[in-house]
């Protein structure tokens, strides 16, 4: 694992192109969204948190503390349902979701059951362009219903609705839509109260790259979502209204073969960084291969709206971050 020597790079156009979506990538199993025009807010000041809660402190008050665990177990039918108090990273799209979730299992790799509350304030509107955009995925119909009265659609694995003006999603292992609304008259029923996230949760680490962030975004981010994977590598997001660019890492089994169908691409500008790195001049995703086993993603959001040199730029800045 190392990273190759960069010369005399960033003003040439030489560097670099996480989950894929209709019209514009997404984190898995997102139902993207198209946001409307609003007027900007002032940029709040930013607010570093601590990476990971402290031994002995309190779980933090979420959505997924306060749903009734036995209704979750009996609803989904599944053996266990255990509180995951770490810091789970925010499903980057559009929403952007920040996530708590419940183990559906007794093993650390088996089902979870998400609670994603989008960042950013929603309309109506903004619920029937992700409706749009989720059917133009081409995957399980989704169908129409109502929480409580409020409107919302979903599938068998999962449920979006709009509550207290913000869009929820919980998502989980297959079901029917009708057991998912269920969970979510329950989640909508304990929301009251809740603490507001803060706008900017930020990780020391991923400052390095703030300020090409905000050249690949065309302005600076109005939420910061840093944190950490459970295997311990750091997550950065940079977010607006508008534009997504978050990096993060993948452990695969064989990460050259992963890697292949990039490298052949016709779209695939080579970058050197890492054991072998790739622009995607298309969508400007970048990806890097570190050893046999660990790829990052860099991943500006929508597809095809970030400048080539501004996106090498930031992978010159950020890629440290995880190839040393």
């Amino acid at each position: 694992m190392r990273t190759r020597s960069v010369v005399v790079l960033l003003g040439c156009t030489a560097l670099l192109a996480g989950c894929s979506g209709p019209g514009g990538e997404t984190a898995p199993n997102v139902p993207p969204l198209v946001s409307v025009s609003t007027t900007p807010t002032e940029t709040p000041t930013p607010t570093e948190t601590p990476s990971s809660t402290p031994t002995g402190s309190k779980v933090a008050d979420t959505l997924c503390v306060r749903m009734s665990q036995t209704l979750v177990q009996t609803t989904l039918g599944v053996p266990v349902v255990e509180i995951q108090p770490k810091q789970v990273p925010a499903e980057f799209g559009f929403p952007t979701y920040d996530v708590c979730q419940l183990g559906l299992s007794t093993s650390p790799t088996g089902p979870v059951l998400r609670v994603g509350t989008a960042v950013f304030a929603a309309t109506p509107a903004d619920l029937a362009a992700a409706r749009k955009a989720y059917d133009a995925t081409k995957r399980e119909p989704a169908k129409a219903t109502t929480v409580g009265g409020r409107p919302g659609f979903g599938t068998s694995r999962f449920v979006v609705f709009l509550l207290s003006g913000k869009l929820v999603k919980i998502s989980g292992p297959p079901a029917t839509l009708a057991k998912y609304v269920v969970l979510a008259q329950d989640a909508a029923q304990q929301a009251d109260g809740l603490p507001e996230p803060l706008p900017f949760i930020t990780r020391p680490e991923c400052e390095r790259g703030t300020g090409a962030a905000a050249n690949v975004m065309g302005g600076e981010a109005r939420i910061r979502r840093d944190s950490q994977t459970d295997a311990g590598d750091v997550v950065c997001g940079w977010i607006t209204k508008t534009r997504v660019l978050y990096s993060t890492v993948r452990h695969v089994a064989d990460a050259e073969a992963v890697i292949a169908p990039t490298r052949k691409a016709p779209t695939s500008f080579p970058v050197p960084l890492g054991d072998e790195g790739y622009v995607d001049t298309a969508t400007g995703r970048s990806i890097i291969r570190v050893g046999p086993g660990k790829l990052i993603d860099l991943v500006p959001l929508p597809a095809g709206t970030t400048d080539k040199d501004n996106m090498i730029a930031f992978a010159l800045k950020i890629s440290g971050l995880y190839t040393r």
